[in-house]
């Protein structure tokens, strides 16, 4: 063999197989730890299995084909009250409305955080009042929403009776649930933003592309799959809230309009959700018909469970877009 001949590297050693280390050598107190911690996943996830069950035997039971095309209407009976087709139509409106609020305006703030944060100032304060949003239980805004849109200037955005301003419309509960969805949508889009590797904006800038540019037309179609795990998540909070509905929604039987205008009458009209459906015709409430209750719960439940496998499925193929990029 000449000395321009190409020697052949010898064949690289078999990968040494991956050692699973036994918690028998482990300390007896790190032992109790992991079996505890065996013990609050199953215990958790026996809880989870029996409300689903109990809530799926219980809607199987009790749902009907009519429930889901008749309007709720006055009676003493349940075979009287007909329906919950206005709850359910309300609750796409509704979650329809707050994630137009929430999903543009969380993207926004997430993008300003994540790519630029300036001043950093400011970007700490909004940083910090996302995370008490996250945290602010749903009744509080609810007191807040009231007393912001019974102000007369916003009269024209809720119910109103004369010189009387109720803050009691679509459009103040959709804004007040929009807050409980924003956390989740900026947090969301910044780990989508922050997991971009940085020589995809390097390329950008390279080519003469400005930071506004790349964010635009590079970053958030990348991120496309965290805003919409974002947005589901958000809209599965929306949902399934019920103090926030109950007080600026008016919790009303039936959807009822208000003013002549199509689209104004709509934003300043009241009406009800699967959840204040259910809060209503509770054992505990004013209608006292558990049946229907249980079947609104049921018909809820499919909703947040569909919402749910979406999220997994968008946020497998979002990490299996980024591992095969």
């Amino acid at each position: 063999m000449t000395s321009t001949q190409a020697v052949a590297a010898p064949p690289l050693p078999p990968a040494a197989p991956r050692r699973h280390e036994s918690s028998a050598s482990w300390r007896l107190t790190d032992r109790l730890g992991l079996a505890f911690a065996w013990f609050l996943g199953v215990l958790f996830c026996a809880i989870t299995a029996a409300i689903v069950l109990y809530l799926f035997v219980q809607g199987i039971r009790y749902l009907r084909p009519s429930l889901l095309v008749t309007n709720p209407t006055a009676g003493f009976s349940e075979n009287q009250t007909g329906g919950f087709f206005d709850p359910l139509m309300d609750t796409v409106v509704i979650a329809v409305m707050s994630m137009a609020i929430a999903v543009p305006l969380g993207v926004a703030i997430a993008v300003w955080l994540s790519e630029f944060g300036r001043p950093a100032a400011l970007a700490r304060v909004v940083e910090s009042t996302v995370e008490m949003l996250a945290g602010t239980p749903s009744i509080l805004l609810a007191l807040f929403g009231t007393l912001l849109f019974e102000a007369p200037w916003l009269g024209f955005l809720s119910r109103t009776s004369g010189t009387v301003v109720f803050g009691r419309s679509f459009f103040a509960a959709a804004a007040m649930l929009s807050l409980l969805a924003l956390p989740l949508v900026v947090t969301s889009v910044r780990e989508g933003l922050q997991a971009i590797p940085s020589h995809v904006r390097e390329a950008s800038y390279a080519v003469g592309k400005t930071k506004a540019t790349t964010t635009r037309r590079v970053l958030l179609p990348a991120a496309r799959p965290s805003v919409m795990t974002g947005s589901m998540l958000g809209l599965g909070r929306v949902i399934g809230d019920t103090a926030i509905v109950v007080l600026l929604l008016g919790n009303t039987v039936t959807n009822d309009p208000s003013g002549s205008a199509p689209i104004l009458s709509l934003l300043r009209g009241t009406g009800s959700t699967l959840t204040s459906y259910v809060y209503y015709n509770a054992p505990t409430g004013d209608g006292d018909q558990p049946g229907k209750a249980y079947a609104a719960a049921f018909v809820l439940l499919l909703l947040v469970l569909a919402l749910n496998l979406g999220v997994d499925i968008v946020g497998r193929r979002g990490r299996d877009l980024r591992w095969s990029s």
